[in-house]
């Protein structure tokens, strides 16, 4: 027997991640199927999970449930963390980059400067804008309802 709130989780995770190929390749004009694994860009994978859980255990248990509640207050505390402290470290992650260029550039112009070539930058895209975080909560709305009305239909099927 399967988790059905789990399984619409999950489904707001992997919509979100698919979603972001073909929206990149609308604003970029390149495939780059690198998007289907990575962080960051439209639509928030992570709003879209927990969207669509609290979407669903509110259509499932209802909005007075403590389910409901806790869901609530989970979706809240991720998604700030997705828009703010996930993109903030994507910030401090540039100017680190920055930094170690220009490093990089001094050492070129003066040979007797010591600096060991860095072998990785650091990642950038870690958090979103809030426009992402809006599109994986809308996102995420959509995936909970349609597992919530989807789920009627197999009980149906099954009695």
């Amino acid at each position: 027997m399967w988790n059905r709130a789990i399984t619409t989780a999950l489904a707001g995770i992997g919509t979100a991640q698919l979603l972001k190929v073909p929206l990149n390749y609308m604003e970029t004009g390149t495939w780059d199927w690198k998007k289907l694994f990575g962080s960051g860009d439209m639509p928030s994978s992570h709003s879209a999970a927990v969207t669509s859980l609290t979407t669903y255990v509110a259509l499932r248990r209802g909005v007075p449930s403590i389910d409901f509640g806790v869901s609530s207050i989970f979706s809240l505390i991720v998604m700030y963390d997705a828009m703010g402290i996930r993109w903030q470290a994507g910030q401090t992650a540039i100017a680190v980059n920055d930094m170690y260029e220009q490093l990089e550039k001094l050492a070129d112009k003066h040979p007797d400067f010591a600096y060991k070539k860095r072998e990785n930058e650091l990642k950038e895209m870690l958090g979103h804008m809030p426009i992402e975080v809006l599109g994986g909560a809308a996102l995420g709305i959509a995936v909970g309802a349609v597992c919530y009305l989807t789920e009627g239909n197999e009980k149906k099927k099954k009695a």
